[in-house]
């Protein structure tokens, strides 16, 4: 009898409900950013960086359906989703600070890239502002940066599954 969750489109199904899931991400941020009227602080944008890289990858694994390269499609899927997850651990840990202890606000994103090397950018980016400490909108009790790190974690679990169901070939 054909075992379903050890066939290769098994992993395929599994890269194209990645990417559908970060285009349905990306799809609510822009949806928050454009309706909503919530105007996105750099951490916010660095997370949708890493929740499109996700997603490209996700996207390439699923068009490019190489059974041999799948475990490289997983792994470089789950490094990205763990860089986004350490991004938005850092905003939700901005978010939880007293406002006395928040950074001040800083440039914004678009300036720190026309103006300031690459690498001190980034640096800004993971340090965050005032903007990245207030807390505009949530659900259930998470905000913003919290769902993204639940969305990251999901992401995670998904690709190890795939490369957890390679490493048995």
């Amino acid at each position: 009898m054909l075992n379903l969750f050890s066939h290769p489109q098994y992993d395929r199904r599994k890269f194209l409900a990645i990417w559908v899931a970060c285009t349905l991400a990306i799809a609510t941020a822009l949806y928050m950013q454009y309706q909503m009227d919530l105007i996105p602080c750099a951490l916010c944008m660095t997370q949708r960086i890493f929740v499109i890289a996700v997603g490209v990858v996700a996207l390439i694994a699923w068009l490019h359906h190489s059974p041999s390269k799948t475990r490289t499609y997983a792994i470089t899927g789950m490094i990205f989703a763990l860089i986004g997850a350490g991004f938005s651990i850092r905003h939700v840990w901005l978010q939880n600070l007293p406002a006395d202890l928040a950074p001040a606000c800083g440039p914004s994103l678009a300036y720190l890239l026309e103006t300031v090397p690459l690498m001190e950018a980034l640096a800004v980016l993971l340090q965050g502002d005032g903007n990245c400490a207030q807390s505009v909108w949530s659900f259930l009790g998470l905000t913003i940066p919290a769902w993204t790190l639940a969305i990251f974690i999901g992401f995670f679990v998904m690709n190890g599954s795939i490369l957890w169901r390679t490493l048995g070939r």
